[in-house]
């Protein structure tokens, strides 16, 4: 066969087989010879001897030889595919609609092509080795609940699930709210008539859909009553028996009843509770039945209602070219996803209330950070207003100027998370002094007067937040200082923060620090605009958000340790002009502990 329509990757493919063939006889053959397709994917037949691969009871069933189907793309970018003319694989983890294997769960980072095609028969035998060891967790075995991709819409919005699901149910009542023309939020409480929802009842299937849940409405319901597809059910599942009708006459039933209470032209939407095969919680699908379709069903509705009073749909009647969409679902239950910065210092601020005193160059971007982790409650305190150039290094936005501060960084907050409530004050401090429910003040004014607040307040209460003061240096802003005083402790952020000055003053190797307690050099500062301007520091977005993101983590980590650990942390950013330097200066009378991440004592 010519090769001359091949591309140069698929050549090297070619080539590469030659040479594997020649140096492993026996064990990896193609057979015959390959099929280029007009879409310019190029097939073959590859053999391999997988008789000495080590089996285990439950493990993949493995012959002596298996053949597999290898698709390759004309580039290299993406990884070769490979399926099987067979269903012996048939519901085993990482096998997708019964046939195709899923070798790589990130191509972007486990797909090299300079290993070439032998690279990629490496990683088959290696995947084999695995299925057939048994060492796949079905936990997280790629759409183990739905073994294949769905078929979702280009464009089509996202439906996001937060809170658990009813699995002791055939169906029940669902409401979307729309949150945005892409966004759905999963209600299973009826939302307030002011609330845009839409009632999208939700079905609870008897098993999981290892061949994947259909392409159209029709192969949907003929895969709901026959989920295997013919093949024996494995071991642990049983399919619920039904005696007069099938279960896509019951999800018929349930999208009719639904679909008859709306008028004519509105679509019709359903949620698919789908059972994992390695148990928990049911794997969640959302489907949408275009207007056209829906019509169609509720045409048949009103015309059965003729005869019974009963809502019912004869599967039978269904035209075969009903339309169905599937959406794509943001799972966020807490039984089902883990959350990605779980394990990092910032987990630490998950559920907190959290006080953040001056919402600008630093403030405005922890505030961001500390929302994201998970607080419960921020309160923001700052009495300045924004002016266009803020924008330079502060969290806000064109349309934010001339707001105040507090004002518009709430507004970015709530729109960050919808779990986070957020309090504003346009004092430098709250008003009164119940501070009962605050887990954390942190203090970015750079205000004296304010520091005194805080030193008094360490000094006088038993029970009392944990405190926090952060500040960069003004010629630069690429260093970093922030006081931690956690509680029991008695020494304020001001007096600690002094202490620690006294010490670094002595040390040498830290004179890049100097500076932030020594009294400002000639043009340190900056006066950004002519006539009575407040000078300020130098530094950009960048530096500030660096910094405060490293401050933030080294916070958490403070929040998180077994002993309450108190002293001053100074950083540098890698290309600040001091280079990447770090200290930790523990406050008197205060253990060093673990939690000094900001370098050695």
């Amino acid at each position: 066969m010519s090769k001359r329509n091949l591309s140069d990757w698929q050549r090297q493919v070619l080539a590469d087989l030659d040479a594997i063939a020649e140096a492993f006889p026996g064990d990896v053959d193609v057979m015959g010879g390959y099929r280029l397709a007009r879409s310019g994917l190029m097939r073959l037949r590859l053999r391999l001897r997988t008789a000495y691969i080590p089996r285990v009871i439950g493990g993949m069933p493995l012959s002596e030889h298996e053949e597999f189907i290898v698709t390759v793309d004309a580039s290299s970018l993406a990884p070769p595919r490979v399926e099987v003319d067979h269903l012996r694989f048939f519901h085993h983890p990482h096998v997708l609609q019964g046939l195709r294997l899923c070798l790589y769960l990130d191509p972007s980072r486990e797909w090299d092509p300079i290993s070439g095609f032998g690279g990629f028969v490496d990683r088959l035998f290696d995947w084999l080795g695995d299925a057939a060891g048994g060492r796949f967790d079905a936990q997280t075995a790629l759409y183990h609940a739905v073994g294949g991709v769905l078929h979702a819409v280009n464009g089509a919005p996202a439906v996001v699930v937060q809170d658990a699901v009813q699995s002791d149910k055939r169906a029940y009542h669902g409401w979307l709210v729309a949150r945005t023309p892409h966004r759905f939020d999963l209600s299973l409480d009826r939302p307030s008539a002011s609330e845009p929802s839409d009632h999208a009842p939700v079905v609870q299937l008897d098993a999981d859909l290892p061949f994947g849940a259909g392409a159209d409405f029709m192969a949907f319901l003929r895969t709901v009553d026959n989920p295997y597809h013919g093949y024996p059910a494995p071991s642990g599942v049983h399919l619920r028996e039904r005696i007069g009708s099938s279960l896509s006459a019951m999800v018929l039933t349930v999208l009719g009843a639904s679909a008859i209470r709306k008028p004519d032209g509105r679509p019709q939407r359903l949620i698919i509770a789908v059972p994992h095969p390695a148990g928990g919680p049911p794997h969640l699908l959302a489907a949408s039945i275009p207007a056209t379709g829906a019509d169609h069903l509720r045409a048949l509705v009103k015309s059965n209602r003729k005869s019974s009073s009963m809502i019912s749909i004869d599967p039978g009647k269904v035209n075969p070219t009903t339309p169905l969409e599937w959406w794509s679902v943001s799972d966020d239950r807490e039984e089902v996803t883990t959350r990605r910065d779980s394990d990092r210092p910032v987990a630490a601020y998950r559920g907190t209330t959290v006080h953040i005193w001056g919402c600008g160059g630093l403030g405005s971007w922890l505030a961001e950070y500390i929302v994201r982790a998970g607080a419960k409650r921020v309160v923001l305190c700052d009495p300045g207003a924004i002016s266009r150039g803020l924008l330079v290094r502060q969290n806000f936005v064109e349309a934010d100027v001339g707001n105040t501060k507090v004002e518009a960084l709430a507004e970015r907050l709530r729109a960050i998370s919808d779990a986070v409530e957020v309090v504003t004050s346009d004092a430098m401090i709250p008003a009164g002094d119940d501070l009962t429910d605050v887990d954390l003040i942190i203090d970015a004014t750079v205000s004296v007067a304010i520091s005194r607040v805080l030193d008094a307040l360490a000094a006088t209460r038993d029970q009392r937040p944990a405190l926090a003061q952060v500040a960069t240096d003004a010629r630069t802003g690429t260093l970093g200082t922030m006081t931690v005083s956690m509680p029991p402790h008695r020494l304020g952020p001001l007096a600690i923060d002094r202490n620690a000055g006294e010490q670094i003053a002595k040390d040498g190797a830290y004179e890049a620090f100097h500076a932030l307690w020594k009294p400002l050099a000639s043009g340190d500062e900056i006066i950004p605009t002519r006539g009575c301007s407040t000078p300020t520091f130098h530094g950009s977005a960048a530096d500030l958000a660096a910094v405060a993101g490293s401050l933030t983590s080294i916070l958490g980590a403070h929040l998180a340790a077994g002993a309450p650990v108190s002293g001053t942390h100074l950083i540098s950013l890698p290309h600040g002009e001091a280079g990447p330097l770090k200290k930790f200066v523990p406050a008197p009378g205060s253990p060093v502990g673990h939690v000094a991440v900001g370098g050695a004592a």
